[in-house]
C-alpha cells in the first residue's frame, strides 16, 4: 500500500508552501536538472500538460513522513493533482498536526487507515470494503488515510501515532502488482501510495477517477523514467492521449 521504494508512498506539489516543511536543496543524483517548479520533473518531460482532475465519492488524506516531501520521485502528490479535495499532513511523532486532528473529530467524515492486516495486536479494529458503503449510506465522506513513505517509515507513522489508534483499519486487497520503476521495491506486490489509491478508487466505484489518476500516474512514471535517461518523449502515449481528451 506504499511506496517501499514509497511504502506508503512520497509527496510534493500536494503541500500548500504555509504547510510544508522548510525547503532544503534537492542534492540527490540528478539534482543539477532544470526541473518544472510546478510538477517538479524534469523540463524534458513536464508532466504538466496531462494534469486533469476528477470527482469522487471518498476522499484522500495524506500522513507524510518529513523526509518524502523533498523526494521528486514520491507519487501521493499524484493524487491531489486528480482530486482537488487530497489533503496532506506532515507527521511529526511527538506534534500531531491539529488540523488533522480537527478533521479526525470531525461526524462529517469516515476515516480508515490503509494498513495491511497481518498482525494479531489490531485485529479487531480491521473492517471490509462493506465498511466503506455503509460510511456512505450514513451520509458520511469515506477517507482513506495513507500513511505516506517507506514501509519502514510507514509501520513508524502506525506505531507511534496514538491519535491514530480508534481509526479503523481497511487493509487493501488487490492481484494489482507495481508498475512504479523510480525506487527499488522489495516485492512488486509492494504498490506505490498513487497506485494504492488508483486501486482504493476502483474499490469504492469511482471508475472514472481511478482510471484518471491511473493513466496520470503512469504519465509520470514513464515521463520521469525517459527524462533519466536524457529521452525526450516525442510522441503521445495511450495514457497521455487520453488525458489530453479530458481537457
Amino acid at each position: 500500500m506504499h511506496e517501499s521504494h514509497d511504502a506508503p508512498a512520497d509527496t510534493a506539489t500536494l503541500v500548500p508552501d504555509e504547510d510544508a516543511p522548510p525547503r532544503k536543496p534537492f542534492n540527490a543524483r540528478g539534482s543539477f536538472v532544470s526541473r518544472c517548479p510546478e510538477c517538479r520533473l524534469p523540463r524534458l518531460n513536464c508532466l504538466c500538460p496531462y494534469r486533469v482532475t476528477a470527482e469522487s465519492r471518498v476522499r484522500f488524506w495524506l500522513l507524510t513522513h518529513p523526509l518524502e516531501h523533498y523526494k521528486p520521485t514520491n507519487t501521493g502528490r499524484l493524487i491531489g493533482d486528480i482530486l482537488p479535495d487530497t489533503q496532506v499532513f506532515t507527521w511529526y511523532r511527538t506534534e500531531p498536526d491539529p488540523r488533522l486532528l480537527a478533521l479526525l473529530d470531525d461526524a462529517r467524515f469516515a476515516p480508515f487507515i490503509i494498513f495491511p492486516d497481518d498482525q494479531a495486536d489490531y485485529a479487531e479494529r480491521v473492517v471490509g470494503p462493506d465498511a466503506v458503503e455503509e460510511a456512505l449510506a450514513a451520509s458520511r465522506i469515506p477517507v482513506f488515510l495513507l500513511l505516506d513513505g517507506t514501509w519502514r517509515q510507514a509501520r513508524r507513522i502506525f506505531r507511534r501515532s496514538p491519535y491514530l489508534d480508534r481509526l479503523p483499519i481497511l487493509p487493501l486487497k488487490t492481484r494489482r502488482l507495481s508498475r512504479y520503476r523510480l525506487r527499488k521495491a522489495a516485492s512488486s506486490e509492494h504498490l506505490c501510495t498513487a497506485e494504492v489509491a488508483v486501486e482504493l478508487l476502483r474499490l469504492s466505484g469511482d471508475l472514472d477517477a481511478s482510471g484518471a489518476l491511473d493513466d496520470y500516474f503512469e504519465v509520470f512514471n514513464e515521463s520521469y523514467a525517459s527524462s533519466r535517461r536524457h529521452h525526450q518523449i516525442e510522441a503521445p502515449t495511450a495514457a497521455m492521449r487520453r488525458l489530453l481528451a479530458r481537457r
